[in-house]
């Protein structure tokens, strides 16, 4: 097997934790990555992963560990450039960027502030563009993937959102933060083409996480119901599979197929696991 190396952001918890786990079970080693205020999350994630005997790793080298943790805020260009050079640094050459981190806000659009298109754009979009460039200098640096070793392609893979097909009501800067992550993923997957980079995103729809017990939360006061009600109307209502989806949903998309080598002839595409929300 060749030394398959990701870094996955926003991973100490939620879809992101779930694709970390999914990564190392098919044999990567991985960067747990989450924002400075989450560190101990991060580094129990990292002693549990590293010291467990049910995700062994498909790789034969005992000298690297199967994750490593680093706290770094995604909205900093620097901070992401010294995240991927100690990862290259302790677990080897990039083959995978996850840029999973996000943050949501349910708010109409006239209530918006400018301190919130702020918040929202500078992680759902700056984050991304950090992730996506600076995990491609990486990757160019290193040169040709070492297709012989089974690495035909880098992969750089983004998190975008059903919203990014359909923008939905007082989700409208989430919205127009993910279809932000759409446009800059096709912009980055013809530009990588030709350094064999694939760029490629995914569109989660409604999901059992701490992000959409928020978004249930919030418009649960907007529109008049109790909590958790939101949540389970939307998905009865709109899901044509009739459930939530649970993060190893989405984990099964991005780590099962995205990541490994059955996509390698796919670019720029945002694939939805949404449960039949969005037809496209």
């Amino acid at each position: 097997m060749a030394r398959r190396t990701a870094i996955v952001t926003g991973s100490a918890r939620g879809i992101g934790k779930a694709i970390a786990l999914r990564l190392i079970q098919d044999g990567y080693s991985v960067c747990i990555n989450d924002v400075p205020s989450a560190t101990t999350e991060i580094q129990d994630l990292v002693t549990e992963l590293n010291s467990s005997t049910s995700t062994p790793s498909s790789e034969t080298d005992p000298s690297r560990p199967r994750a490593i943790g680093i706290a770094a805020d995604v909205t900093s260009s620097t901070a992401v450039q010294a995240m991927v050079e100690e990862t290259v640094k302790q677990l080897g050459p990039l083959t995978l960027m996850v840029a999973n981190a996000g943050v949501a806000q349910v708010k109409p659009l006239l209530d918006v502030t400018e301190e919130d298109l702020e918040h929202v754009m500078s992680v759902n979009v700056k984050g991304v563009f950090n992730c996506y460039t600076q995990a491609a200098r990486q990757m160019i640096a290193q040169g040709e993937p070492n297709a012989a070793a089974g690495v035909g392609v880098y992969k750089i893979l983004g998190a975008a959102s059903i919203v990014a097909h359909k923008p939905f009501p007082t989700l409208g800067v989430y919205s127009a933060s993910k279809w932000a992550v759409r446009g800059m993923t096709q912009a980055m997957a013809m530009e990588m083409a030709p350094h064999k980079i694939t760029v490629n995103a995914y569109a989660p729809g409604i999901v059992g996480t701490a992000m959409w017990e928020e978004i249930d939360a919030k418009l649960g006061e907007l529109e008049g119901r109790a909590k958790g009600e939101s949540m389970k109307l939307y998905s009865e209502r709109f899901v044509a599979l009739g459930r939530t989806s649970v993060p190893e949903d989405v984990a099964g998309l991005v780590g099962g197929f995205l990541a490994s080598k059955d996509s390698d002839y796919v670019t720029g595409q945002t694939m939805l696991v949404d449960g039949g929300i969005i037809f496209t």
